[in-house]
């Protein structure tokens, strides 16, 4: 009963190859490839408009900073804020004992109130001696004293009125207000010292921290190069663009800033010139003196040509060379100088051109001249043929 095995088995192979070599005579598979083609994944290149940017490292600043100082002298009476609170512009910060500003008040007032009577008096002088001298009751010398002292009596009363205008001036520096609107830090001093005017330390800083400043440092040999790419064409200035700010955790911040301005000078130290960004900050998150990055806008290329980084390859001695599809189907390797990496990809300067297919995948299988079965990266691969049905 074992003899028939060894031929129902032929016969099973025979048809499983008849099947074979009618499945592959079909039309249903893909276009075969030459002989010995390697299999690559290519990316064809395009042109497209790209913005390059730096990241340059800087430093924050508050927009505004205010040293509070006394302009007269005094005993510290109360101090009317919160260390830490935001306060408005004009809002009382310290009241100092104004006991002795008031009385020089009301002296300044009560020397005005005798200004303004002997000038009542001589006003009324004046004019009768100006009705006398008519008639010739008086002699001319009478009546020009009774016009001088008139005068006199007008120019009292305007330094009367100056006098207290001072005094009142004095009198309310002894309440000191926020010049500005913004943060306000700890108090320097407490109830019952005594301040003076102008001294040197501050009694308290009030910062405004929505916007801030951000301070970067642009090495002045890379401020040349964009200058040069912006006046030959290459580049179309980026001032306009907003600029990313990178905290120092690596985190960007909410919000994008702007460039205010770049100096015109260079730090002979350093090498760098200054540029300064204005950034909102609405959280707060900024803080005075931290370290950040930020992203700059160094302009606009139209036309670019960017390639995969994994496309390139880079020999000891620093030359960069990408491999690209002949239009013979064969790998050519090609000189490339690139630039700057924008993401995952290279700035292409020179060596490719749109249109050229660079293989990223399988370069390790190939040599250059080695005939390829390129394949656009990214494509849908092939719909898998459907088996031929066992045959009973």
């Amino acid at each position: 009963m074992s003899s028939p095995r060894p031929a129902s088995r032929r016969a099973v192979l025979g048809l499983l190859a008849s099947a074979s070599l009618v499945t592959a005579c079909g039309g249903e598979q893909a276009p075969p490839q030459g002989p010995g083609a390697v299999p690559v994944t290519v990316v064809t290149l395009a042109p497209q408009t790209v913005t390059l940017t730096r990241e340059l490292p800087g430093r924050t600043h508050a927009f505004l900073v205010a040293e509070v100082r006394p302009q007269v002298d005094g005993i510290v009476k109360d101090r009317l804020f919160t260390e830490g609170a935001m306060v408005e512009a004009g809002q009382p910060l310290y009241q100092l004992d104004d006991a002795t500003y008031r009385a020089e008040h009301a002296s300044a007032k009560a020397a005005l109130a005798r200004a303004e009577a002997t000038l009542n008096t001589a006003r009324l002088n004046a004019r009768r001696s100006a009705e006398l001298v008519a008639i010739n009751a008086v002699s001319r010398q009478e009546d020009e004293n009774a016009v001088a002292a008139l005068k006199q009596a007008e120019a009292d009363v305007a330094a009367a009125q100056a006098d207290l205008q001072r005094a009142g001036v004095v009198l309310g520096y002894a309440r000191i207000t926020s010049p500005i609107t913004g943060r306000i830090g700890k108090s320097s001093v407490t109830q019952g010292a005594l301040v003076t005017a102008n001294q040197a330390e501050p009694l308290a800083t009030v910062q405004q921290l929505d916007p801030v400043y951000v301070d970067l440092a642009q090495s002045s040999a890379e401020f040349l190069e964009l200058r040069r790419s912006i006046s030959a064409g290459h580049l179309e200035g980026a001032g306009d663009l907003p600029v990313k700010i990178l905290l120092e955790d690596g985190t960007p911040h909410a919000a994008d800033g702007k460039l205010a301005f770049s100096d015109v000078t260079v730090d002979p130290g350093t090498g760098s010139v200054a540029l300064r960004v204005v950034v909102p900050n609405p959280q707060n998150m900024l803080l005075p003196g931290m370290y950040v990055r930020a992203l700059v806008g160094s302009g606009v290329r139209e036309n670019a040509i960017l390639v995969p980084q994994q496309g390139i390859a880079r020999d000891p001695k620093g030359d960069t060379s990408a491999m690209v599809v002949g239009a013979d189907g064969t790998a050519q390797l090609r000189p490339v100088k690139v630039s700057v990496a924008i993401g995952d990809k290279w700035l292409v300067e020179d060596g490719l051109a749109a249109g050229d297919q660079v293989i990223v995948e399988g370069l390790q299988k190939i040599q250059p001249g080695a005939p390829v079965a390129a394949a656009e990266a990214g494509a849908p691969a092939p719909a898998a043929q459907p088996e031929p049905a066992a045959q009973q």
